[in-house]
């Protein structure tokens, strides 16, 4: 069962466009809240499931002092939920949807019918952007999404005859995924991290005792090869982020050369501030086009010394890159003048 926040108000824990997964055991892909409307949340995805018809639920805790369902909870927002099961017999439409874009490296966009006049079979018909719909609601959907190309997370109303529908748009976009340029020991924890925030994590090295899968077992692609030979097997502007650490000067210097040329979001280079200059000398102009995106030393700087404590240090940092925050504290400093 798939379960959607349609809209939220006042603080929540995830926002307009969150999905998770909800097996019919009561395991979930994910959290919509702190933890707070879990419990209820799966009672409830119990009763779509054995039901089979999708239900839209109300979490309220703006107003209530009740200590477990009200403010008690310290989220003070309210969120708007939709629970559609997802059945055998109708073959996993929206699942097989999803697995063909990220099979094919695309962001998925997903219209859903969810209220207004919908007669009760409409309720939950979905419109997938890019796959011709086979009825008319689903092409009208579909049209919908065509024509908005820079869809975000929105109820729309949809005319559909001369009944108006609600209609819930939203994205699904791909995990990030992160190249990793070396498989040296301290490689190992950067793809533990990456992969336990659901990154696909590929790692590149031209030393075939490093270029294992048995090293790199939650990778989605290990790839034993020299480092010039990178973009016969790989795309790098495809990649959210990359990580240089080969600890080899020679093969750092080509991978940067090859990153500059075709960059990723963030380009995160192994090593101290010294080391870093040298390898922005010796690849050159290429190098200072693509400055703003080149990180070094990659990761945040919180003490970090150990193999784990530098990979959660760096997966910290692209987290924060790709989705345009600072990576500072959330508290104000202590340094900033206070108001009166």
């Amino acid at each position: 069962m798939l379960a959607s926040v349609l809209r939220t108000e006042g603080s929540t824990y995830r926002k307009a466009g969150a999905r998770v997964l909800i097996a019919s055991d009561g395991r979930s892909s994910g959290m919509l809240s702190g933890g707070c409307l879990e419990a209820d949340l799966r009672e409830r995805a119990m009763r779509v499931l054995a039901r089979g018809r999708a239900e839209r639920v109300c979490f309220d805790t703006r107003e209530s002092d009740d200590p477990i369902w009200g403010l008690g909870m310290g989220c003070e927002g309210a969120m708007e939920i939709w629970l559609q099961p997802e059945m055998p017999e109708a073959q996993y439409p929206l699942m097989r949807y999803l697995q063909r874009c990220l099979a094919n490296e695309q962001n998925a966009v997903i219209a859903t019918v969810v209220g207004g006049q919908a007669a009760l079979t409409e309720l939950g018909a979905h419109g997938f952007r890019g796959a011709a719909g086979e009825t008319a609601l689903e092409q009208r959907l579909e049209a919908l999404l065509a024509a908005d190309p820079a869809a975000r997370a929105s109820l729309q109303s949809l005319q559909f005859g001369d009944r108006e529908l609600e209609v819930f748009v939203a994205p699904v976009e791909l995990p990030p995924n992160l190249l990793v340029c070396g498989g040296g020991a301290d490689a190992i924890p950067v793809q533990n991290l990456a992969a336990s925030l659901g990154w696909r994590v590929t790692v590149f090295d031209h030393r075939p005792a490093y270029a294992s899968a048995a090293h790199f077992p939650l990778a989605a692609r290990v790839i034993c090869a020299r480092p010039e030979e990178l973009p016969q097997h790989l795309d790098s502007a495809q990649f959210s982020a990359a990580i240089v650490m080969s600890h080899y000067l020679p093969a750092d210097i080509a991978y940067l050369k090859l990153l500059a040329a075709n960059p990723p979001k963030y380009i995160g280079l192994l090593g101290p501030a010294n080391r870093r200059q040298r390898l922005l000398s010796e690849v050159g102009e290429p190098a200072l086009r693509v400055a703003a995106r080149i990180h070094g030393p990659a990761g945040l700087d919180i003490g970090a010394g150990t193999p784990e404590s530098i990979a959660m240090a760096i997966v910290a940092q692209i987290h924060a890159v790709l989705t345009g925050r600072s990576g500072g504290p959330f508290e104000p400093s202590a340094a900033a003048p206070q108001p009166g």
